[in-house]
């Protein structure tokens, strides 16, 4: 293992992405800081630096422990970073979230379409509307 790293190695081979080219584009796209700072793909990491990533709805807040230019399995990506408390909870937080509000949307909208027996009952309610 290297001391500096390219910051789009160094996602990819921790599995936040799965590929280099999204890691990059997520770096050049700002969803990716060092310290604070917004940087570039070719930017290197090392021990030490912390890192906020964003994907998509999700934000981890992690700092570099190893680092690694190969991808290798998750076990060994999982030990190349540590994760800050107040990061997991807000994840958790917003998981739950999301999960309550796809619940809400389910009950609203039928998983089905309306049935000859729905369809009449639509007609006579929007009849007795006008």
């Amino acid at each position: 293992m290297e001391s500096k790293v390219r910051i789009d190695k160094w996602l990819w081979a921790a599995r936040f992405f799965k590929t280099r080219s999204m890691a990059s584009r997520a770096v050049n796209g700002g969803r990716v800081h060092l310290n604070g700072r917004r940087i570039k793909a070719a930017k290197a990491v090392v021990p030490g630096d912390e890192l906020r990533i964003n994907r998509n709805e999700v934000e981890f807040i992690v700092t570099v422990l190893k680092t690694a230019d190969k991808r290798g399995p998750a076990k060994v990506a999982q030990t190349l970073y540590e994760e800050s408390d107040e990061s997991i909870r807000t994840r958790e937080m917003r998981r739950k979230e999301r999960k309550l509000h796809r619940l809400s949307d389910q009950q609203i909208i039928p998983g089905r379409r309306p049935s000859k027996r729905d369809r009449r009952k639509i007609r006579e309610f929007i009849r007795k509307q006008d």
